[in-house]
């Protein structure tokens, strides 16, 4: 089953760039979205779904992800439900697992999500 990645500000690492839409063939997912009005983010998702009984599991959303923001890693199959709206799962649904950080997430913030102490440099004691 699918998986929306989550940064580790608690956000969806996802962009609603809609990559992940264009690339699906069966058009299970569905994504709308809105502005950040302070942040270097400047789109995210204010509706994300993906309908589990049309998928057809190809994997071609993660591949086409730029961000890493959705990944099939759960392990797990949609469960069996006994009427078709229950089968569509939201972003909050498929918000699951551990926070991702990239090196490159340094880029995209003005402000740090977490500050990383410099390591301690040995200086020579003269030995």
């Amino acid at each position: 089953m699918h998986r929306l990645v989550p940064r580790v500000d608690g956000k969806p690492r996802c962009v609603a760039c809609y990559m992940c839409a264009t690339a699906c063939p069966a058009q299970c997912i569905y994504i709308e979205a809105g502005e950040y009005e302070d942040q270097a983010i400047e789109k995210y998702p204010v509706r994300f779904e993906i309908d589990e009984l049309r998928c057809i599991v190809c994997g071609f959303c993660v591949e086409a992800c730029p961000k890493d923001a959705i990944r099939m890693d759960t392990g797990t199959h949609a469960p069996s439900v006994l009427s078709r709206p229950l089968a569509v799962f939201d972003k909050e649904a498929l918000m699951k697992g551990p926070p991702v950080e990239h090196p490159s997430d340094v880029l995209t913030y003005r402000v740090p999500l977490r500050t990383v102490a410099p390591p301690d440099e040995d200086r020579g004691t003269g030995e």
